[in-house]
């Protein structure tokens, strides 16, 4: 966990290139405005399930427990914006738990002090790094917050969690090393790519953790023995 002033950074700006552009916010790669127009009304039309990005081979569409049959277009981009946040934090988390694990001994952050499976270094650490943590990520989540969704006195009071009406989910608007794809198809394949991602990194962060909860042992300890 030493490197969590790192993986904070990252997730208060999110790797928004890996989706789709929204209509409020500028393109890169030289799309020119009809291109990045064209394609973000293709993405604001198609939130129907079977036209989702992540839906791949062999499994398809899954959703044992049916939950996209009861929900409409604004309910599904709800359900996908909560997918892209686990899943991009998931990914930070996991990388936060094989680098924290592999330098406790070897950095200046905390001076050796924090050791031992990764679950247990949050908790022996400055109560001045909750501080920041805290506030780095409450930050983080205003923002996204700004960004996505309708403010709280202009929805009805049965619709919480109201997103607004242009906004695709997981397009914050950072994209510092213009990875944005131009075309329909290298989008589809981006966004595919970081929801396998992203969902691989929520079964392995899970598995990490109930793994040092069971026995005491660090991840890389039970790797290389």
């Amino acid at each position: 966990m030493k490197f969590i002033g790192t993986t904070l950074l990252c997730s208060i700006l999110p790797a928004a290139a890996f989706q789709p552009a929204s209509t409020n916010s500028g393109w890169t790669l030289g799309a020119s405005r009809t291109d990045a127009e064209e394609i973000a009304g293709v993405e604001l039309a198609r939130f129907r399930a079977e036209d989702l990005a992540g839906v791949v081979a062999p499994l398809g569409f899954f959703d044992p427990a049916g939950f996209s049959e009861k929900a409409d277009e604004a309910t599904m981009k709800r359900y996908r914006e909560a997918e892209l946040t686990h899943g991009r934090v998931a990914m930070l988390a996991t990388v936060g738990f094989l680098a924290g694990e592999a330098v406790e001994s070897k950095t200046f952050i905390f001076n050796g002090e924090v050791v031992g499976p990764a679950i247990t270094h949050l908790a022996q650490v400055n109560p001045v790094f909750w501080v920041l943590l805290t506030a780095g990520i409450g930050a983080s989540e205003i923002q996204r917050a700004k960004i996505g969704f309708v403010e709280p006195e202009n929805v009805p009071y049965d619709q919480p969690g109201q997103l607004r009406e242009k906004y695709i989910p997981g397009d914050l608007g950072f994209d510092p090393l213009s990875l944005k794809p131009t075309t329909e198809k290298e989008l589809m394949e981006m966004q595919t790519k970081e929801l396998q991602n992203g969902r691989l990194a929520m079964i392995a962060a899970a598995g990490f953790m109930a793994q040092e909860l069971a026995d005491g042992k660090g991840i890389l300890e039970h790797i290389f023995g």
